[in-house]
């Protein structure tokens, strides 16, 4: 075990992220369930605003916790070639996880935004964080509907990830920070003594915790 629960890892996530504290242009964006509770320890200690950007990977067919791709916010579908073709996975199968996952995605965003506009991340240095990374696969959806937003910078930070994932999600950032990339790497969840589910409660809860302390901090 390397982390004791998600509270934890935010905490020196946020250490690594020093330079970035109090910054007007930044903003943190958290990938639900279980990066949100990291994010919003990352967001208070750096006293930046959270925020969410969703994305829903697509499992393999019998294996749903493989990820062959990702849906994302904007509901593009990015797709690990390889996996899908050495796999010989039926692109019927593919469209029917893709719509699937996109449902998922709407229902995300209505439950833990609601009617509320999303942040505008033009010219905004965004810190993507989420409780760890395995394939990577739901992290690229991400990043991808944040580029569409043309931040200044985009900012992947997660507490822990297999090194050939990191190397290969560098490509698609302006900076990466991993804590730990272990050799033997089989789930995120080896890596934490609490690991437990994030319920949507939870997270909304988190994302009002957060906008109540941005308000305070407003006022200052």
């Amino acid at each position: 075990m390397i982390f004791y629960d998600r509270r934890e890892a935010g905490q020196k996530l946020a250490v690594a992220l020093k330079d970035y504290k109090d910054n007007p242009k930044a903003i943190v964006l958290a990938l639900p369930r279980g990066g949100v509770v990291v994010g919003a320890v990352v967001a208070q200690k750096l006293n930046l605003p959270l925020d969410i950007v969703v994305a829903r990977k697509i499992g393999a067919p019998g294996n749903p916790e493989f990820a062959i791709g990702a849906v994302s916010e904007k509901g593009k579908v990015i797709l690990n070639e390889e996996t899908v073709s050495g796999y010989n996975i039926p692109s019927e199968y593919i469209e029917k996880e893709s719509a699937l996952q996109r449902a998922e995605v709407k229902r995300r965003l209505l439950e833990y935004r609601g009617k509320k506009k999303p942040p505008c991340l033009q010219d905004k240095i965004v810190i993507i964080v989420d409780d760890g990374i395995a394939t990577g696969a739901s992290v690229k959806a991400a990043i991808s509907s944040v580029k569409t937003e043309r931040p200044q910078k985009i900012i992947l930070a997660v507490p822990v990830a297999p090194s050939d994932t990191v190397r290969e999600l560098k490509k698609e950032v302006d900076e990466l920070i991993c804590l730990e990339t272990p050799e033997i790497f089989f789930a995120v969840g080896q890596f934490y003594q609490i690991f437990e589910q994030t319920s949507d409660e939870e997270v909304k809860e988190l994302l009002e915790e957060s906008k109540v302390f941005e308000d305070k901090r407003k006022k200052r």
